[in-house]
């Protein structure tokens, strides 16, 4: 993790099944290169949900959380306020996502989580 993050904002969600290469084709070249130039946002790591099983007390269990997105973007922040920022505003909606993927995605979750203990 960056050393001046305080911040996590974690953006998930579906896609069709359809629309999955485009999604992580503009997701790689277009959506993280726009959100990693603004101003306060020091890492983007992508993720995609996979099976879990692990050890608790000894005992071996899968974990499975019903409705969880497949997708996920972890975005590291200085600030809570770079999320109204107007640079912000401008990288979100610019280039193919918002109206050739945005369209297509469901189940969005997002979650702003401050880092304990710096």
């Amino acid at each position: 993790m960056h050393p001046k993050t305080r911040y996590l904002f974690i953006a998930g969600m579906d896609v069709d099944a359809d629309k999955e290469a485009l999604f992580n084709e503009v997701y790689d070249t277009e959506h993280v290169p726009l959100l990693l130039k603004v101003s306060g946002v020091l890492a983007v790591t992508r993720t995609t949900l996979e099976p879990l099983t692990m050890v608790i007390g000894g005992e071996t269990k899968t974990i499975v959380i019903d409705g969880e997105p497949k997708h996920s973007a972890v975005y590291e922040l200085e600030s809570a306020e770079v999320l109204t920022s107007p640079e912000w505003a401008a990288a979100v909606d610019h280039g193919r996502w918002p109206g050739q993927v945005r369209p297509f995605t469901r189940n969005r979750r997002h979650t702003l989580r401050r880092v304990s203990g710096r």
